[in-house]
């Protein structure tokens, strides 16, 4: 018995070391304890292997037996505190209207998001940063998704350039803050959705703040600065962030979650590129309709992140070329010495 409790515990280290999560390790540890179960009972007597395991198996069920019975009190547990501490608010906060039952009866129709899908859309606090090209399409599709409260954060005014691509807003609101710029069109869009404007530009002093207060953060900013302060912010809070970038014809979208264990933005860019060498779309230019696609996709990565539908973007960073009409995904991992996130920092 001993010689398997140093298995257990040497695999625990290593997931530890692998900054595994707890449950795979829990995993392994359970696959290890089902081999001394199997080969206690169809092993001979005296194989040396059921010699070297305890030799006999009665050990083992009992504590297996023990096992899963902690495990099911903690579950128990669990259900009970869940349905202890749930507010009396959260009932109405998932109703919905008739209005907003016709207005989602296609996303409740898929199998995928049904009812508690749009629920969690509608008791979602989603964080997109910029209003620009990307938060055009995204502000949009989040607010028609019903994402029931949207922050946005943005310091710029709409340009008449900027009517090329940036969706969201109008010739007639040449002038006006984005950020309330795209409140009025999220108003016009969907009535029972709430759109926070913050007119003002992301600082260490403000981001940490406005991070804990949402449950995704989604940067779709034009610069690097941003993107750094962005990801520093959402790693020490924890919180999930999907990160989206255009330029000319191309774009990328991949979602930052070391706390799941995801690589964060730094891993996978480690340095700011030299200047010049990733033009912003104000010095190379820009198609019109490439932050509609890229803005699209990250709106649908944030609807599946945020109900739990197929298979999203962590760990994993999308490439679209939309000049030769190509799109594939390369894996990603975490770096060692990230200054971040990485294991010795």
């Amino acid at each position: 018995m001993v010689l398997v409790l140093a298995m257990a515990a040497a695999l625990w280290g290593l997931g530890a070391l692998m900054r595994a999560p707890a449950r795979q390790r829990w995993g392994l540890i359970a696959g290890l304890l089902a081999l001394v179960l199997l080969g206690q009972v169809l092993l001979p007597a005296g194989h040396p292997v059921r010699q070297a395991t305890g030799g006999s198996a009665a050990a083992w069920f009992g504590l297996a037996a023990v096992v899963a019975l902690v495990l099911a009190y903690r579950a128990a547990l669990g259900a009970l505190r869940k349905r202890a501490v749930q507010p009396v608010a959260a009932v109405p906060k998932a109703s919905f209207s008739p209005a907003e039952l016709e207005r989602y009866s296609r996303h409740i129709l898929l199998r995928e998001i049904g009812g508690p899908g749009q629920k969690a859309l509608k008791s979602a606090r989603v964080l997109v940063i910029g209003a620009g090209g990307l938060g055009s399409p995204l502000l949009l599709y989040l607010a028609a998704a019903g994402v029931g409260t949207i922050g946005v954060i943005d310091d710029d005014v709409v340009d008449l350039s900027n009517l090329q691509r940036q969706v969201i807003h109008a010739d007639d609101r040449v002038g006006m803050p984005k950020v309330f710029s795209a409140q009025q069109a999220v108003a016009a869009l969907n009535p029972h959705v709430a759109l926070r404007p913050y007119h003002r530009r992301l600082t260490d002093e403000t981001a940490a703040g406005l991070f804990g207060d949402h449950d995704l953060v989604i940067d779709g900013s034009d610069n690097f600065d941003t993107r750094y302060l962005a990801n520093r912010v959402a790693v020490a809070l924890q919180k999930p962030l999907l990160v989206g970038a255009i330029t000319q014809w191309e774009g990328q979208i991949t979602l930052i979650d070391p706390a799941r264990g995801g690589p964060c933005y730094r891993c996978i860019f480690p340095e700011r590129p030299a200047p010049g060498l990733v033009p912003t779309c104000a010095e190379a230019g820009v198609a019109a309709p490439l932050p509609g696609v890229i803005g699209a996709m990250m709106a649908m990565e944030a609807v599946k992140h945020i109900t739990g539908a197929g298979e999203g973007l962590r760990g994993r960073l999308l490439l679209y070329d939309g000049l030769f009409a190509n799109m594939r995904i390369i894996s990603v991992a975490r770096r060692n010495g990230c200054p971040v996130c990485g294991i010795g920092h």
